[in-house]
């Protein structure tokens, strides 16, 4: 079984502690499946931006580990990856409340692979979508990543 799925899977039932961005901004995984994952977190006022909305950066950043997981979830043992693209669309604001990412991978290749992200509020409401280009690393740049 895929390293990072194992990893994500023991996080999900307690058996180790989400990585520290994740602690910090409270982002948990909730399902992870071979390309296919769910992460939330709990957005409160001290993830907003001065106009007192969800900070996009914090926003983007649970889009892009979602993306990353779900694509490392399908490398195999002696791959890695690095995110090459990043894109998203915000479409509503969020002021507080649980916010849900779900990613999926859309298309991996020998090299290059592209992930897209529904991010959506407690009502089920798409609040913004992204997209991701990872780069599979192999060999000497897959070394310590």
């Amino acid at each position: 079984m895929n390293k990072l799925l194992m990893r994500y899977r023991k996080t999900i039932t307690g058996g180790i502690q989400a990585s520290p961005v994740e602690q910090l901004l409270g982002i948990k995984p909730i399902t992870i499946d071979p390309g296919q994952v769910l992460f939330e977190m709990e957005a409160t006022e001290i993830h907003s931006n001065p106009q007192g909305t969800l900070n996009g950066g914090i926003t983007s950043t649970l889009a892009d580990i979602a993306m990353g997981v779900a694509f490392g979830t399908t490398l195999l043992p002696e791959e890695s990856f690095t995110t090459i693209e990043l894109k998203i669309n915000f479409l509503k604001p969020v002021w507080n409340g649980t916010i849900r990412a779900e990613a999926k991978v859309m298309k991996k290749g020998q090299t290059v692979g592209f992930i897209d992200c529904s991010v959506f509020d407690e009502n089920q409401s798409l609040v913004a979508f992204a997209t991701s280009t990872c780069m599979i690393l192999r060999g000497v740049k897959a070394k310590g990543r």
